[in-house]
């Protein structure tokens, strides 16, 4: 009896250590711009307090979160554009369940953004 209350134990007390983030998984990303909308698929995944990821726009072009952290309900990161010109995103954000609302700044401009949970 002894070993079956520790195993019920044990298990209600590791159980959250394997459970998944709810910042895991698949996002839609939304972010106005003055060259248009940018929409994004986007892949997050946590361990501990790191997020990592990375951003598909489609048609091959992929960026990398980078820096990637998480505090409680809050993200922040950076993504990196190559190109003809180089700019790098600092992004900040607040999940609330399937939703998470944002601001990316770069170079010296702030500009909202969303994510809502894709499939």
């Amino acid at each position: 009896m002894i070993k079956k209350a520790l195993a019920l134990v044990l298990f209600l007390f590791a159980s959250p250590l394997w459970a998944q983030s709810p910042i895991d998984g698949t996002w839609n990303f939304t972010m106005s711009s003055p060259f248009g909308a940018v929409d994004a698929k986007v892949t997050m995944m946590t361990e501990g307090d790191k997020l990592s990821g990375e951003f598909d726009l489609g048609g091959g072009r992929k960026l990398t979160i980078e820096e990637g952290t998480v505090d409680g309900d809050n993200i922040a990161f950076s993504i990196t554009r190559e190109g003809a010109m180089t700019m790098t995103y600092e992004m900040s954000a607040s999940v609330d369940g399937d939703s998470i609302t944002g601001t990316a700044l770069a170079m010296g401009s702030a500009a909202p953004w969303t994510m809502s949970r894709g499939s």
